[in-house]
């Protein structure tokens, strides 16, 4: 017997964007595609179960959702205007314009620059990336009613300002551009490293999909150089992937990876990408920087190879284009690597990232490595409360029961 709800989790991860998508632009409103197509899902677990799966699970859904918002529109209605444009709604697709993939056209609607950056970057992950609000939240560091409100001020500015729902022109995507590349980092980052305990550690099924879609931008924008630096940055860093968990389900740090294991075509491709970008002889951007950091760590065969003088010179160079706490935090493990824990630790502390998880692990680390065990298991304890991964919560216990009694 089918198992609904694993088709309907894997539908879900497929569909979701498409028929959000394809309904916001019949529509013209956000706020009911989402609404819609969730009333379909939820339609799909009634109607599957007594009629089985569909041959075409995504126009079902589309077609239902669909229905249910000229419905909707017409319920609502109580002007003849609205009436008329419930009946004008048809099932004729519009023009694709220079974007034919229905996931990548939302993303550059939804970044819209009328929409504050990171306005654009929340909606846009909500409605196409599928990420729940409290996945958002945790890549900004921020409260999850805090997020929840900025989602749906961003909806609201695009219902009161007007802001249409058309297919972006050519002109349009330079415009956009940075906010897309955001989403898709960020999705990427929330497939290589779950936010969510009760979800895989790591899910090759945003991974692959925010790798796809960049791929499908630097189709659009080959002479864009942020474009192809993080296109080679996914792929240097989903190279890893094999040898990021362990058999056990525990988080493997860089420098204990089985580097056999690594997908060295990926290497390879991400490699030519950053020596293109740096073929370009112009100041490189946050994407091309941090593709030429893990350029750095996968051309080591070996952990004790790795050029650390050269990864710290790169990240000198990022916190003059990006100088947030968390490159700040990030250039200090390069740092420790040189200059010794000691040094690193002085610039760690004081770094307003208390809410990191991933700050209290570095310090964790730093401590342990001057000999300050009872600070260092402090450390670890804080970092294993915020630390929402199962493999990254498995590897912060082991490290901290080394350390022996409390």
């Amino acid at each position: 017997m089918t198992d609904i709800g694993e088709v309907l989790t894997r539908v879900h991860r497929e569909e979701w964007a498409r028929v959000v998508a394809t309904l916001a632009r019949r529509i013209g409103d956000l706020d009911v595609a989402e609404e819609m197509t969730a009333e379909a899902f939820a339609a799909a677990v009634e109607r599957w179960t007594a009629d089985g799966v569909p041959p075409n699970p995504g126009a079902w859904l589309t077609t239902v959702a669909y229905r249910r918002a000229v419905d909707r529109i017409r319920r609502e209605s109580r002007r003849e205007d609205k009436h008329r444009e419930a009946l004008m709604l048809t099932d004729v697709p519009e023009p694709l314009g220079v974007i034919d993939d229905d996931r990548l056209r939302l993303i550059f609607t939804c970044c819209h620059p009328a929409l504050a950056m990171e306005a654009r970057v929340a909606l846009t992950l909500r409605l196409v990336g599928g990420l729940t609000v409290p996945e958002i939240a945790r890549a900004y560091l921020v409260q999850e009613a805090a997020m929840s409100r900025r989602i749906t001020r961003a909806k609201t500015k695009i219902k009161a300002a007007g802001i249409p729902y058309r297919v972006p022109s050519r002109e349009d995507l330079p415009a956009r551009v940075t906010g897309v590349l955001a989403v898709l980092y960020l999705v990427f980052n929330e497939g290589y490293l779950a936010s969510d305990p009760d979800k895989e550690a790591v899910r090759a099924d945003l991974t692959g999909e925010a790798i796809r879609l960049t791929r499908l931008v630097r189709t659009l924008l080959p002479a864009d150089h942020e474009v192809t630096g993080l296109l080679a940055l996914m792929l240097l860093t989903e190279a890893r992937r094999p040898a990021r968990v362990s058999a056990t389900g525990e988080l493997v740090v860089l420098a204990e990876q089985d580097r056999s294991a690594w997908d060295r075509d990926l290497i390879a491709e991400g490699h030519a990408l950053v020596r293109a970008c740096i073929a370009a002889a112009r100041p490189p951007g946050r994407y091309q920087i941090l593709a030429a950091i893990n350029a750095v760590h996968t051309d080591a065969r070996d952990a004790r190879d790795t050029d650390w003088s050269q990864v710290a010179a790169l990240y000198d160079h990022l916190v003059r284009v990006d100088p947030s706490p968390i490159v700040r935090l990030n250039r200090a493990v390069a740092v420790a690597e040189l200059d010794g824990p000691q040094v690193a630790l002085a610039e760690v502390d004081g770094l307003p990232l208390e809410g990191y998880h991933a700050y209290h692990a570095t310090r964790a680390e730093l401590l342990r490595r001057i000999g300050r065990g009872g600070e260092a298991r402090e450390a670890y304890e804080r970092a294993i409360e915020l630390a929402g991964n199962s493999a990254e919560t498995a590897y912060l216990k082991r490290r901290r029961d080394q350390l022996g009694g409390r």
